[in-house]
């Protein structure tokens, strides 16, 4: 059975935080920390902290702003984290808050409504908690029939969602497949570390995926083909778990926040996400050079450019290989399905276009599509 993308879905949070502005909080921070631990560090017992710059951050990664959740916990710089009020167990949770506007979004592009949707993965990197399931929790809001599972691969998630909810349609255990990324990454990073304080936004992305015969989206992409590859690296890490409270010592909690080893990162995640690409398009009787559009994880602007090199064979053009990195930062799983979603209807019918997401794990995943 031949299936298709029919819809997709895109929700951005109200609040934006510039590089001046996370660059101001963090300054203020670190001179603070200077100020308290004066003594230590003039000792040698301490190490003062260095402060930050926009166009450090700028030529570090390509982006300029990124949306949040919630913009004054984040620049509070005695608290630099977003500031969430609890909800009762009787309320839909944030992050199925969020992924039910891009959800709603994706049906109404795609034609259909939500009792139309019999399966309903909630594909990102960090999930509000471990069960209830947050697919289901999304499914019973969104009134969808059938089943629901979560799935976290880290950045990669959308793309291990969409060869799922594929397989699944092919296979007839679904009908019609939604496929959601909420992703919260302003919780989960550690806006106190120089070296990754400006790479994460907030955002959520969703896609519908069903049968091509039928489909009445005004812009339906046949999926080719769908590979996934996974790797295990400790060079992108995130500790928190249920487990921390019973470790002995503690961590302290800059452990349990994400960290990385960027340029180990940059030189292992190249390379294994270029060949998965290429490799996948020849494999599938295509050449790199009929691909009109690639839609990459939107992490880093020189890793993105050199893939695309790689590939190609040459430097992209912006139109071949979009940006949205510069204004929603790095929103993991939701990046390359962003910029999917801003950057597909220019595309004449026939074209050939791929959807790639790395990150954690390692962990990648290649979506070819062409439009139909």
């Amino acid at each position: 059975m031949r299936t298709a993308i029919t819809g997709v879905g895109l929700f951005t949070p109200e609040q934006s935080i510039s590089n001046d502005e996370l660059v101001e909080s963090f300054n203020q921070y670190v001179d603070a920390f200077n100020a308290e631990h004066a003594d230590a560090i003039a000792r040698g017992d301490a190490v003062a902290l260095a402060h930050s710059s926009s166009e450090f951050i700028f030529k570090a990664s390509g982006i300029k702003s990124r949306y949040c959740v919630d913009k004054a916990g984040v620049l509070d710089p005695k608290v630099m984290h977003p500031l969430i009020a609890p909800r009762g167990n009787d309320e839909p949770s944030l992050m199925v808050e969020m992924g039910l506007a891009a959800a709603r979004e994706a049906l109404a592009r795609a034609g259909r409504q939500p009792e139309d949707v019999d399966m309903v993965l909630v594909a990102c990197s960090n999930m509000q908690r471990p069960y209830p399931a947050m697919a289901v929790e999304l499914q019973q809001y969104l009134g969808a029939r059938g089943f629901a599972y979560d799935i976290n691969v880290a950045c990669a998630s959308a793309a291990f969602g969409i060869q799922a909810a594929a397989d699944s349609v092919r296979q007839g255990n679904a009908k019609c497949a939604l496929v959601v990324s909420p992703e919260i990454c302003t919780g989960h990073l550690n806006f106190r570390n120089r070296d990754c304080h400006f790479i994460f936004g907030d955002a959520a992305t969703a896609v519908v995926v069903e049968p091509l015969a039928g489909a009445s989206g005004k812009t339906p992409f046949e999926v080719l083909g769908t590979r996934l590859v996974t790797q295990f690296s400790n060079n992108i890490r995130n500790n928190f778990g249920f487990l921390n409270r019973s470790e002995s010592p503690s961590r302290h909690w800059a452990d349990v926040l994400f960290t990385q080893e960027g340029r180990k990162v940059f030189k292992e995640v190249v390379p294994l996400v270029s060949e998965l690409i290429a490799n996948h398009v020849s494999d599938l009787g295509l050449s790199v050079t009929d691909v009109k559009r690639f839609w990459l994880h939107q992490a880093n602007l020189s890793m993105n450019q050199l893939i695309a090199k790689r590939v190609l064979g040459r430097d992209a053009t912006t139109e071949e290989a979009p940006v949205i990195l510069d204004r929603y930062a790095n929103t993991s799983s939701a990046g390359s399905v962003i910029a999917f979603s801003l950057h597909h209807d220019d595309l004449a019918v026939g074209d050939v276009a791929v959807l790639s997401a790395f990150g954690a794990g390692y962990s990648a995943g290649s979506v070819v599509m062409r439009r139909t």
